[in-house]
């Protein structure tokens, strides 16, 4: 199992993310931990880990390159069968891993997420977002349930897969690239991970994102308008429900 945690002045944040990963029951792990030229104490920080606990590897950028490259970085110098991801400012439920290892064994899986809590900066809870057991590609086009920190995948059967290079959303593009080819991904309905909502986060700017929804849509899934138009209308009308 191998999980990529991107960090950029992460100082705040980056010891609750570490420690949620340290109180795994599932033991048999690493986490990559890529520093994207960081000018506070996060690299320091997370050295202190590295030096205690082999599993903890500190990779560097040499120039700051985004989360995209960022995350990929990680991937390709990941060795565990099974990839996940989680970011330097967010947190898993100590059962994450072994429940949805669990899961994907059973279902015979590639991709699984599971459902996750927004929390606040001081990470009290705001709302649970849920998801279905079965996620298809069509259901994906319409609202993108599968939250990154919550994504695990078996490289067996994926094969080592890569973020696009897009200005956001690059996870989502990545989900809906591969239940595309694998025809449907499962979900855990157990809130298994805790998603911080801050205000300086990308998903914080809602009218840039329903902009680039439309542009995934045309440019990265390349739809016809009439079902650009009909997954739009979905998008928002679920994206008001989510923030209801």
């Amino acid at each position: 199992m191998s999980i990529i945690t991107p960090l950029y002045n992460g100082e705040e944040f980056i010891k609750d993310a570490v420690e949620s990963v340290l109180a795994q029951t599932y033991e048999n792990w690493e986490l990559l931990v890529i520093d994207d030229g960081s000018v506070d104490n996060s690299y320091n920080i997370v050295k202190e880990y590295s030096d205690r606990d082999k599993r903890i590897k500190l990779l560097k950028n040499e120039k700051n390159s985004g989360v995209t490259k960022t995350r990929n970085k990680g991937i390709e110098s990941s060795e565990g069968r099974y990839i996940a991801f989680l970011d330097s400012d967010d947190m898993w439920q100590k059962e994450k891993l072994e429940r949805q290892i669990n899961f994907m064994k059973a279902h015979d899986a590639a991709i699984s997420c599971t459902a996750y809590a927004r929390v606040d900066r001081e990470g009290n809870e705001k709302k649970i977002i849920h998801v279905k057991e079965e996620i298809t590609y069509n259901m994906l086009l319409k609202t993108n349930m599968m939250g990154c920190l919550t994504v695990i995948y078996d490289t067996e059967k994926t094969g080592k897969r890569y973020f696009a290079e897009a200005e956001k959303s690059e996870d989502y593009i990545l989900w809906l690239s591969m239940v595309r080819d694998i025809k449907k991904a499962y979900g855990l309905d157990e809130m298994l991970a805790y998603y911080r909502v801050l205000d300086n986060s990308r998903s914080s700017n809602k009218l840039k994102v329903v902009k680039f929804q439309w542009k995934i849509y045309r440019k990265y899934e390349k739809l016809s308008l009439f079902k650009t138009m009909y997954c739009f209308i979905f998008y928002i009308l679920e994206g008001t429900r989510k923030n209801l």
